[in-house]
């Protein structure tokens, strides 16, 4: 299958984080069709992991199965491929596996190709594969980086803050005790939290993701939930620490989920960026030195209107090729 219909038809497989199970069964056998020895090895009950490898896999390319809803068909024009996943990851998927084609028709061996459930979520596959490592000295994962190197990725620290309250009617709130009330008060105190900055990385940024609350709006409200995203420029502990003493009494916080920013090294002859996202490398750490590199802007991934240039996927294809090589040499 070539590179923009294999595009498609990953996209066209539903994998919604949680429902991966689909499009790794389709990699498995389009994999083995390549010539690769390929394993599937569940992350969770029904999601698994996709391993393949051509010799000793001293080179692993690497990249998700898993995409944010909702489900999204894919169509194309004649400069770009749409659709959920278009660039986040399905077409670094396909870009991945013609890479792969393209060093066999070459006589190169001794690579792999890692697809990973879950990154959208909780990094659940990156989490299961560190456990089993097969040996490769270097990972190049993707996400959408334009074709550019990403020198660093900020971290991801999520927090749920849980506000109580005392239901009453409406009518009469002095019987009540507001937790929606509470949990606004809460998320304006951590507007005022200084934020920490880098000088390749950048500012902290966050996100109040979700808010949720009350019953109806003739009842006093007894329980309201928020989750926030801060995009990390480094650990997330004191940060953490500073979002819980503002918080105080009026709500509880609970670390979610934490991923630490890294740090990259560059690579000759390929331009270079900073990214704002965070990826499974942090996860991966027993998977060789990392890089990371893809096709596709991350400013339309996540997107009703999400989609990748052909041209981009072409050359994000060469560029695998030759970073494959070059890190053999």
């Amino acid at each position: 299958m070539d590179l923009f219909p294999l595009t498609r038809r990953l996209i066209d497989i539903e994998s919604i984080s949680g429902n991966e199970k689909p499009v790794a069964l389709f990699l498995r056998e389009h994999l083995e069709k390549l010539g690769g020895r390929v394993e599937l090895e569940d992350a969770e009950p029904n999601r698994p992991n996709v391993f393949a490898c051509w010799g000793k896999p001293h080179v692993v390319l690497s990249t998700h199965l898993d995409t944010v809803p909702p489900f999204i068909a894919s169509s194309e024009d004649d400069g770009f491929i749409y659709g959920r996943g278009a660039c986040d990851a399905k077409g670094i998927i396909a870009a991945q596996v013609e890479a792969v084609s393209r060093l066999r028709s070459q006589g190169v061996s001794d690579f792999g190709l890692l697809f990973l459930v879950g990154e959208e979520r909780n990094n659940a596959g990156a989490t299961a594969a560190n456990r089993n490592p097969r040996g490769s000295r270097y990972l190049i994962n993707g996400e959408p980086t334009d074709n550019r190197l990403a020198l660093g990725t900020k971290g991801v620290l999520r927090v749920g803050i849980e506000a109580r309250g005392r239901m009453a009617h409406s009518a009469y709130p002095e019987l009540g005790e507001s937790a929606t009330e509470k949990l606004l008060e809460a998320l304006n105190r951590l507007r005022g939290i200084k934020l920490p900055e880098d000088p390749v990385l950048g500012k902290t940024t966050y996100n109040i993701g979700i808010l949720q609350g009350g019953v109806a709006p003739n009842v006093i409200p007894d329980r309201a939930h928020a989750e926030v995203m801060y995009r990390l420029v480094n650990c997330g502990e004191e940060l953490y620490h500073d979002i819980s003493n503002a918080v105080g009494d009026l709500a509880t916080v609970t670390r979610v989920l934490e991923i630490p920013p890294v740090q990259l090294k560059p690579m000759e002859g390929l331009p270079t960026t900073v990214v704002a996202f965070a990826t499974d490398i942090p996860s991966l750490t027993a998977w060789g030195e990392p890089y990371l590199l893809g096709p596709g802007s991350i400013h339309v991934a996540h997107t009703d209107h999400e989609r990748i240039s052909k041209a981009e996927l072409v050359q994000a294809v060469e560029i695998y090729v030759n970073m494959v090589k070059k890190l053999q040499q």
